[in-house]
Formats: structure tokens, C-alpha cells, sequence
């Protein structure tokens, strides 16, 4: 995506000389999705000169047209009452800039230079009567146009240009079929419609235009402000007191400059993203109620009120700072010596030189807490910014004495308890924002901010600060000290594991599949997704890897949670959704947040998940082999028989259907071999859990498991490929097929097996990645290597004999988690960048799984 050269902008981007207001409004408008700049010429690109054929532009004016004209979603025009030929001599802007002449009788596209033989014949009867009329007039000058004649007065004398204004308007301007245009020191008579308004009009509906910016200084602008409505913006040029529609007046041409080149700076800052640090750098904090992730410059980017599928109170991680942050920072800015979690905890330390940082999420009675403790002895600057439901509701800040600030305009109450701590509050016209500037030395060497979730309260805590972080770590301490860890990797399994138990929400018994929505799998793309969601699959193979771990917890209140939703199928499981809300009701409908650029530019952001609708019959595979898992290591609730039964008696009826399958392609449904293999693996594990604890099993669950396995095995394997495929009856690719051999429905030596880890290891395989597919998937763009993929190609390394290999593929894999352990979901080998939502369960179960398998073997 190129990028405007921003050489020629001058340092009044920003902005700041402009009214507040304006600024503020400048601010509001160059975040809509599609956006129109439109002006007027002279006295507001071009500075009003007494020769008119030496009007042009100022060079800053040029520079911020053309740069707005080059960023997408954008369209810029310049509507003047020249002649289209004339403006485009003078102006000479680019061809991305949309020319209007003629007060909009003339566009550069679509305008029909031929007129009627009756309109022509009128033309030269009009230009007749205005030659007679300013004949021998001193100053005065006819300006012909191929619809109409303009008369100039600028040059001439007071008395004269009154004497020849009033025979215009007497004569010519009094015919039927004659249009008058009345500017400063000029009046234009044309034989067709001419409308400033008319013309925004038609640039808008061409431009698809969410929102119109028009600047204009001439009397004929007021008919294109008088078009604008909504969250269109007008701005009057010039310092004449006379009455206009445009809500907000500037001084000069200079002052556009200054209004474009804000707008421009804006805008490409929206479009493009702020500076997006890279996914894979950030840290999560977690307390099982909800979660939050902080940049390694200590900002608060991403925090969602009350649990992880709510609202976000900040959202800057995708890609606008108006989206809300909680920034705090030395004074004198820096980068931080560096980020670390504390040993064994989800507390994270950011440290500079004399300042550190640390962060954590607590839980009281009534809500969440983010508390933040600053330490050392410097100066350190704090800029709290919320915006509950990103960014879209309006919020104010109430200052409640010395003890801290109120957010009032949200659903929930919030307050932020910062005892001893003087803010200064602004507003940008929409929301409050805080900043302060806190002494450490003044405040004996530490400072406090604690942030309510669903209260109001600034009342001083009765625990001490310390003694509360004491208790949130030890709980993680204990629970992470309590687990069976392999030899392999023994850190970064730790990390994941406390990670995993983060995605956990507790309340509910439900598990994440990540903590973020809409972070890209392409910089740039629109393969942006929702994942704060419980989805049954990644949910059940988290548990299934805290299980194998020792962590019965997460995956009995997991368990739990699926029969609840499972009794809402009124005895029909085959009815499952992929995927719940975290207190296991349906998804509402997909929507984008159109106010929100994505992170790094990459558009829309998306709230919800249209893959709810979809029919995936994998999922009961991955639930069954939680529930054989977990009665392995403790007996099995009455629950978990009924939930087996119904399970593959779900299997019994539609295993033989098409489905969307793992992946959740956007395309017609194809009879996958993954979701096969899962629908075999469900009824396998159903007749295990039966066997093992005595129960009868069904004969019928014998001959289904047969059934199954020949079907999948003949109708699966691509004579053409020399593998197992997709699909039934497809030659493609996909790494999801690993499975005919990981679920154990081929043995490890098979040489179907072999031979279909060497062709997706051909195919998909790309360094220190693994592709899931190659295949149209019915959507638009590419995405990175899937983690998840990876870890299956080490698994199937193991199990092929191919042990070097799988030491080699994992090292390089580990080495794709961020500073401090974390993973998102895909890798792109050739950028070496993370990408996808963060931190992602999969990725870290996968991890889990590999260390463990590498351990044993």
C-alpha cells in the first residue's frame, strides 16, 4: 500500500492553532469509512489575486490535496466557479482529484461538452447582451464558459462595477431560462443548472461518501453548505461577518491549510494504523473474570468490561488511540529496559530507569480491578483515556477530591481510585481524557491507580496494596506450582499453561479461543475475526492439555458448561453451535465497528461471529476425547456418560453430511476428512469411556466406529495425490488431514500415514511454519502459517520416527513466541511477524502438547 510523501507538509498538522472545536471536529470526521474533501478554489486553495490568471495554490495547499487524494478510501474534489479548462491550467493537481468548474455545470467526468442547438443559440444571445452591457467599461472583464459568461468586476472601480452589476441583473438575469450565480465581485449567468450543492451531491453518491468536509469562501459556496447534514463538516474561509451555513469560520487560506493538513494527518493515521507495535509483544493479564493486554511500554491497549466478550473500555490495539488506552510512562519518555511476568504469576513488570511499572487484574465483590503501582524516583506521566464500547459512547470525567475520577456516560460504573494524584482534564469534543504528572520522590517512592469495573467507588481499600498483590499471585503461584511439567521447554510450557488458565472464565466455566477480536492474519487484509468467544473444539482441546498437565479444574467447569448448553438442544447435541458466548448463549449477528482503522490498517474490525450459523461436525470429537482424558485420572460424573451418549448418538445421524468443517470456510459445504476423522474419534472415545468403567456398549456404536473408519479411509485417500486430501473427491492440501493418523484411526507406521505427512509437509510446510490450506476458501487475501498447524506437523514427526525433525521444527517454533512467551495465532515466514488474534489457546495447547510428546518419546 503506498504511503502520500509527506516531505512537503508543514509542522501545522497537528492542528493546534485551530478553534477546539473545529479541531475536534476535524477529528470526528476523518474517521468515517469513506470520506469526501471538497473545496472551493480561490481565496481557499489559491490566495484571491487581482490578476486572475495568477492564482495558484500554494505549494502546502497542493501537497495536502494530493496527499489526501492518494490515501484509499478517500476522494477529494475542488468545485469552482472557473471554467473547468481554466481550473485545471491553474491548479494542476493530480488526476485523483476530482475537478468541478462552472459552480458545478462542468465535471471532469461525465460532463458533455456539446450543448442542445437551443442552449447554444441561448449561449450566444447571453454573451451578445453582456458584451453590450460592458463595453467600454474600465476593469470590468467577460469571462466566457461553454455553458455561461461570467462578469468580473474586481479590477474596476466602485461605481462602475455597480453600474454594471445593476444592468446584469435588470437584463440578462432577468430571462427564464438563465441561471444567476452571485459571488464576490462576480456574477455568472449560464444556460444550464448550475449548483455548487448539486455538484457535493453527485460527488457524493460517486464517492459512496459516509461524510463530506466542504471549505469555501465565495457567497456560491453557501449552496454546498447548505447540502451538508450529518457528520459533514463546513468551514466558512475568510473573516467577513456575513451570515453563513457552515458551522465553523476560518480566517484565510492559510487556516484551510492548517484544517486539510489535520484532516490529512488524521485520516492516515486512522487508515494506516498508529504505530502498531507488534502482536506477539504484547502481555496478557488475566484474573479468570476477564483480561487485558498491555503494550511493552506499559500501555493498557485492550480491556474489555464485564467479561472478555463484552465491550472494550480500550481498544487501541486496533488501531486508533480514540479508542481508549491507560498510558503511563516515564516523563521524559524512552524506551523500557524491558518486560517481564513475575515468576510462576500473570503480574507484569515494565521497567525503566527509575520507574517501574506493575500491572495485574484483581477481582472484587462487585466487579474487576486493573491496578497499577508505579515505583522508583522519577517523574511519570499518566494519560488515562476510556472508551467504553470502543470508542462509541461519550464519556465524561468527574474529578471526585484527591482520591481519584468517576467515568460517567457508560452502562457501568467505573472509577479510577488514584490517591494523591492531581488530573487535568481535556476534552476533544466526543470524550474526557486525564493526563497527570506524578513525582515519585514527592509521593516516598510509589504511587497507586486503580481501576473499578463495575463500581464507583474511590474509597481507600481496606487491604493494603501489597498484601492484595501477594494474594493474586500466590493463587497463581500455587495453582502453576501444582503441575506435572515435562523436562522439554520447561518455562515456555509454564507460561502457556498459566496463559491457557487466563483464557479461562471462570464464572462460567467457558474458555476463550483468544483474548482480542480482529487482530489480522494479513497486515492489511480483511481476514479480521472475533475470537472472545467459547468455541467447543478449541475450548475442549484447551482442557484436554491442562488435563494432561494435572489441571482437572478448567475442564470439569468446562464440562459442565457443555451440558448446559447442551440441554438447551432439547436432546438433539447434532444442534450445537461451533461456538457460545462465554455464558453459553448464541452469538448475535457479525457486525463491524466502522469507527475503528484495525490494527495496522487492517479493516473491518469485526464484532460477533457469522461461523455461529455454520454446521461443523467435528466438534464432538475433540469434547469426547476431553471426557476419555479426564476419566482417566478421576471417575466420571453421571453428566459425562449422558454427554458421551448424546454425542455419538448426534455422530449416528449426520456423520454422513457435509459440513463447513475445522476451518470454517466462508463456501458451500464439502464432506471434509478432518470432520470424518472427529466423528470417528467420537464414537472411539465413547466406546472406550464405556469400556473402561464397565458400562455396556451399544453394539451399535461397534458397527457405527466401522462404518466410519471405511469410509473416511477409501473415500478420503486421492489415488491422484498419493494422500489423503481435503475433501472427499479435492486434491488439495490441508493440514488438518495430520489427523488420520494423530486421532489414532491409523496406526503410526501406515503408509497412508507416511505419505500424507510427507505431502502436507511438501505442500504446506514453509520453514518455521505450517500452513492449514491453499485452497479458495471463498475469501479474499492470504493469511500466515497457523501455530496450531505446526505442532500437529512436530506430533506427526514423532509418531513417523522422524524425531530430528521434530526437535528442529519446534525449536524454530518456540522461537516465534514474543519476549514474554506469548503466542497469537499464524506466523508469516517472509515478514518474520506474528499475526492473528492474541495471546490464542491453540497455539498454546499445541505447545503443551509438543513438549509433552517430545518428553515421552
Amino acid at each position: 500500500m503506498n504511503r502520500p510523501d509527506m516531505n512537503q507538509i508543514s509542522a501545522t498538522g497537528n492542528g493546534l492553532s485551530l478553534d477546539p472545536d473545529l479541531r475536534a471536529a476535524v477529528l470526528r470526521v476523518a474517521r468515517v469509512p469513506n470520506l469526501l474533501v471538497a473545496c472551493d478554489y480561490d481565496g481557499t486553495l489559491a490566495p484571491i489575486v487581482a490578476d486572475p490568471t495568477k492564482a495558484t495554490p500554494s505549494p502546502e495547499s497542493v501537497a495536502a490535496v494530493r496527499a489526501l487524494s492518494s490515501l484509499p478510501q478517500t476522494t477529494v474534489g475542488v468545485i469552482s466557479g472557473r471554467a473547468l479548462r481554466d481550473l485545471a491550467a491553474l491548479s494542476r493537481l493530480p488526476a485523483e482529484v476530482r475537478l468541478v468548474g462552472s459552480h458545478g455545470s462542468e465535471f471532469d467526468v461525465g460532463y458533455v461538452d456539446e450543448l442542445p442547438p437551443e442552449r447554444s443559440q441561448r449561449r450566444s444571445e447571453l454573451q451578445a447582451a453582456l458584451n453590450a452591457i460592458c463595453r467600454d467599461q474600465p476593469g470590468v472583464r467577460l469571462e466566457g464558459k461553454p455553458a455561461s459568461v461570467a462578469v468580473h468586476t474586481r479590477a474596476a472601480p466602485r461605481d462602475v462595477a455597480q453600474r454594471v452589476f445593476d444592468a446584469v441583473r435588470s437584463g440578462a438575469a432577468l430571462w427564464p431560462d438563465i441561471e444567476v450565480t452571485t459571488g464576490k465581485e462576480v456574477i455568472e449567468l449560464s444556460v444550464v443548472p448550475t449548483d455548487k450543492g448539486v455538484a457535493i451531491d453527485a460527488l457524493r453518491m460517486q464517492a459512496s461518501a459516509s461524510a463530506v468536509v466542504y471549505l469555501g469562501d465565495d457567497a456560491t459556496d453557501e449552496k454546498a453548505f447548505a447540502h451538508l447534514h450529518g457528520p459533514d463538516l463546513g468551514v466558512k474561509v475568510g473573516t467577513v461577518e456575513e451570515e453563513t451555513q457552515a458551522r465553523f469560520r476560518i480566517d484565510d487560506a492559510d487556516a484551510a491549510v492548517a484544517v486539510l493538513e489535520l484532516l490529512l494527518f488524521t485520516r492516515r493515521r486512522w487508515l494506516f494504523g498508529e504505530q502498531a507495535v507488534p502482536i506477539e509483544r504484547h502481555s496478557m493479564l488475566s484474573n479468570t473474570h476477564t483480561v487485558a493486554l498491555l503494550t511493552p511500554a506499559a500501555r493498557v491497549t485492550w480491556l474489555c468490561h464485564p467479561k472478555p466478550d463484552s465491550g472494550a473500555v480500550f481498544a487501541d490495539l486496533l488501531g486508533d488511540t480514540a479508542a481508549g488506552h491507560f498510558t503511563v510512562q516515564p516523563e521524559r519518555g524512552g524506551i523500557p529496559l524491558g518486560q517481564r511476568y513475575r515468576p510462576g504469576t500473570m503480574t507484569v513488570e515494565t521497567r525503566w530507569s527509575g520507574l517501574t511499572v506493575t500491572d495485574w487484574l484483581d477481582h472484587h465483590r462487585t466487579g474487576n480491578s486493573l491496578i497499577r503501582v508505579l515505583s522508583g524516583s522519577s517523574r511519570a506521566r499518566i494519560d488515562f483515556v476510556p472508551r467504553p464500547d470502543f470508542g462509541q459512547v461519550h464519556i465524561r470525567l468527574q474529578p471526585i477530591g484527591g482520591d481519584g475520577l468517576l467515568v460517567l456516560g457508560s452502562n457501568e460504573p467505573i472509577a479510577l481510585y488514584s490517591p494523591g494524584i492531581e488530573w487535568e482534564i481535556t476534552s476533544d469534543g466526543h470524550s474526557d481524557t486525564a493526563r497527570a504528572t506524578v513525582d515519585l520522590n514527592e509521593l516516598g517512592g510509589s504511587a497507586m491507580l486503580e481501576l473499578r469495573l463495575g463500581t464507583d467507588s474511590v474509597e481507600a481499600p481496606r487491604v493494603p496494596i501489597a498484601e492484595r498483590q501477594i494474594a493474586a499471585e500466590t493463587l497463581w503461584r500455587d495453582w502453576a506450582e501444582s503441575l506435572k511439567l515435562p523436562s522439554v521447554a520447561k518455562d515456555l510450557v509454564r507460561r502457556s499453561a498459566l496463559t491457557l488458565r487466563g483464557l479461562w472464565h471462570k464464572p462460567s466455566g467457558a474458555i476463550l479461543a483468544a483474548a482480542t477480536s480482529s487482530l489480522p492474519e494479513e497486515i492489511g487484509g480483511s481476514r479480521n475475526w472475533d475470537y472472545r468467544y467459547c468455541w467447543l473444539r478449541d475450548a475442549s482441546l484447551t482442557a484436554k492439555a491442562l488435563v494432561d498437565l494435572g489441571s482437572l479444574e478448567e475442564a470439569e467447569s468446562l464440562v459442565r458448561w457443555t451440558l448446559r448448553v447442551s440441554d438447551n438442544t432439547d436432546g438433539h447435541p447434532e444442534r450445537l453451535h461451533p461456538l457460545y458466548t462465554l455464558d453459553g448463549n448464541e452469538l448475535g449477528p457479525e457486525a463491524v465497528i466502522e469507527a475503528l482503522p484495525g490494527y495496522a490498517g487492517s479493516r473491518p474490525v469485526r464484532i460477533g461471529n457469522a461461523a455461529n450459523g455454520q454446521v461443523q461436525l467435528d466438534v464432538f470429537g475433540p469434547v469426547a476425547d476431553l471426557l476419555c482424558a479426564l476419566a482417566d485420572v478421576r471417575p466420571p460424573e453421571e453428566g459425562d456418560f449422558a454427554l458421551m451418549n448424546a454425542m455419538v448418538e448426534a455422530v449416528e445421524r449426520r456423520w454422513h453430511e457435509p459440513d463447513h468443517g475445522i476451518w470454517e470456510a466462508r463456501r458451500r459445504p464439502r464432506h471434509y476428512v478432518y470432520s470424518k476423522v472427529m466423528c470417528w474419534m467420537t464414537v472411539d472415545r465413547g466406546i472406550r469411556l464405556f469400556e473402561r468403567q464397565g458400562r455396556p456398549v451399544p453394539e451399535v456404536w461397534h458397527t457405527l466406529r466401522r462404518t466410519i473408519a471405511d469410509n473416511v479411509l477409501d473415500k478420503g485417500w486421492n489415488e491422484k495425490v498419493g494422500a489423503y486430501t481435503v475433501a472427499y473427491g479435492y486434491e488439495e492440501m490441508d493440514a488438518s488431514v495430520l489427523w488420520i493418523g494423530l486421532s489414532g484411526l491409523l496406526e503410526d507406521d501406515d503408509p497412508r500415514f507416511l505419505a500424507t505427512v510427507l505431502a502436507v509437509e511438501a505442500d504446506l510446510r514453509e520453514g518455521p511454519t505450517v500452513y492449514r490450506y491453499r485452497w479458495d476458501d471463498g475469501l479474499p487475501g492470504a493469511e500466515g502459517g497457523f501455530h496450531l498447524c505446526t505442532t500437529w506437523m512436530i506430533e506427526a514427526y514423532l509418531r513417523t520416527g522422524r524425531r530430528a525433525d521434530a526437535e528442529e521444527l519446534f525449536a524454530q517454533f518456540i522461537e516465534c513466541a514474543g519476549p514474554t512467551g506469548l503466542l497469537p495465532e499464524e506466523y508469516d515466514p517472509l515478514t518474520e511477524r506474528a499475526l492473528g488474534n492474541h495471546p490464542q489457546a491453540y497455539s498454546h495447547l499445541g505447545l503443551i502438547r509438543c513438549a509433552l510428546e517430545l518428553d515421552r518419546s
